[in-house]
């Protein structure tokens, strides 16, 4: 005795719509050696020594990372030549660096930032605060 499976139309329409979505993903079959640009790695640092948490921006992107404990990044996304890394950290001038066809390591040594307060601070009367019941 045989026995018969039946499916419903249905089922089969999901099937078919579930192999469409996986065979047209773009998501899929993406060929990683064809891909522009490179990974840039470098280490950002000031005169005395590696700077942890220093942003590391693709400029007009949102693209970036910040250094770990010893001032080493990695740029998560490939690079192409001509693109701009702008290196901030606070207290310090940021620098923006163009990469070349060469690049494929940055070393950045930030410098102190001068700020200037313009003016005397008050010191005519005393502060008081005022308590609230």
């Amino acid at each position: 005795m045989k026995t018969h499976i039946t499916i419903p139309k249905k089922a089969w329409y999901a099937a078919l719509i579930m192999m469409l979505i996986f065979a047209f993903n773009p998501m899929y079959g993406q060929n990683t050696s064809a891909q522009k640009g490179r990974i840039i790695k470098g280490t950002v640092s000031n005169p005395q020594g590696p700077l942890e948490g220093v942003n590391v921006i693709l400029k007009g992107e949102n693209q970036g990372t910040v250094t770990n404990a010893k001032g080493e990044f990695t740029f998560p996304v490939a690079l192409e030549t001509g693109d701009v890394l702008v290196i901030s950290f606070l207290g310090y001038e940021s620098i923006e660096f163009r990469i070349k066809e060469d690049t494929t390591f940055v070393k950045a040594i930030l410098s102190d930032e001068v700020i200037e307060i313009m003016g005397a601070v008050n010191t005519n009367k005393r502060y008081k605060s005022k308590r609230k019941n």
